[in-house]
């Protein structure tokens, strides 16, 4: 049922202007928001007031046009049919002659490389402009509850030109960077203790995942961050950077978390620049509140 609503709703959002568009996303938004639970918002405001240093006002400020936001990113995911043929209109690509220039080059060997992000805009819009001009790239996804909601957001990210891997699909991963694909992978969310490793995050100790620099030293190719804005006339701009290398030494956990923490230093300052488009609603230090006992924490601030 909700696989056939939701193809319902992108066949009729596909026949609206833009800019009605917009209003209705808007106004979908605003009605979400009531019912975001109070818990959730209070969450937000305190995880804004610490990083950002602002008063609660402007936390508030934030963390609302952070939320809302995301009604323009559902409408933008059901006007995925028509978006592939004008994505080039909609998204500006800054610094995608480093992806090019990689592909071309003499270095590269038939592997592929990995393209780290984060939960910033609408990065379902990210992977397809990529898809679009030619760079075959792997979505990460993480499996929807609903099976109807998962088909139908795989199948459009298919359409507009991505491959889709789950989470869990390691393996596939690593086997579709050795045959020269580009690995999406967004790494700013909350992982577990096992799984994560703690790097400086808003000056606070922050389990974060090392895929990104695990797979890059594995198999020997280059990160490239990117991150994606929304401008003034609320299309996009997205920003490749220089490519970075996972240097190999005998300590692999040192050198995960070297990297992971550049990562993570270049995500936080792309949420500094446009606060209002990361997705603060997120519990992002729930491992390091549950996992880790006080006197650690308190040990790695002082490492730091």
């Amino acid at each position: 049922m909700s696989y056939h609503f939701a193809r319902l709703m992108s066949r009729l959002i596909c026949l609206l202007p833009w800019r009605l568009c917009l209003w209705f996303a808007d106004v979908l938004a605003a009605i979400a928001w009531v019912f975001v639970p109070s818990r959730r918002k209070k969450l937000s405001r305190e995880n804004i007031m610490r990083c950002l240093h602002v008063d609660a006002q402007r936390a508030e400020q934030i963390s609302k046009a952070a939320a809302l936001q995301y009604g323009q990113v559902l409408i933008e995911v059901l006007r995925f049919p028509q978006l592939r043929s004008t994505m080039k209109e909609h998204v500006e690509i800054e610094g995608l002659h480093y992806l090019t220039d990689y592909i071309q080059s003499s270095e590269r060997q038939g592997k592929g490389a990995v393209i780290a992000t984060c939960h910033s805009d609408n990065w379902e819009l990210m992977g397809g402009a990529f898809a679009q001009c030619g760079i075959s790239l792997v979505g990460v996804a993480k499996k929807q509850k609903s099976g109807g909601m998962d088909r139908f957001i795989n199948e459009y990210r298919t359409l507009i030109g991505m491959h889709i891997t789950y989470k869990t699909g390691v393996r596939e991963m690593f086997q579709m960077l050795a045959e020269g694909w580009f690995i999406g992978l967004i790494m700013d969310q909350d992982t577990g203790r096992h799984d994560g490793v703690v790097v400086k995050f808003f000056d606070e100790p922050t389990n974060f995942m090392p895929g990104a620099a695990s797979m890059s030293r594995f198999r020997g190719v280059p990160i490239f961050p990117a991150f994606m804005h929304r401008t003034e006339d609320r299309r996009h701009k997205l920003i490749v950077y220089p490519p970075i290398f996972v240097e190999k030494t005998k300590d692999k956990r040192g050198d995960l978390q070297r990297t992971t923490q550049e990562l993570a230093t270049m995500i936080e300052r792309h949420i500094r620049e446009y606060p209002e488009q990361w997705f603060w609603l997120h519990d992002r230090w729930k491992s390091m509140r549950e996992e880790f006992e006080p006197e650690e924490i308190a040990q790695l601030k002082k490492d730091m």
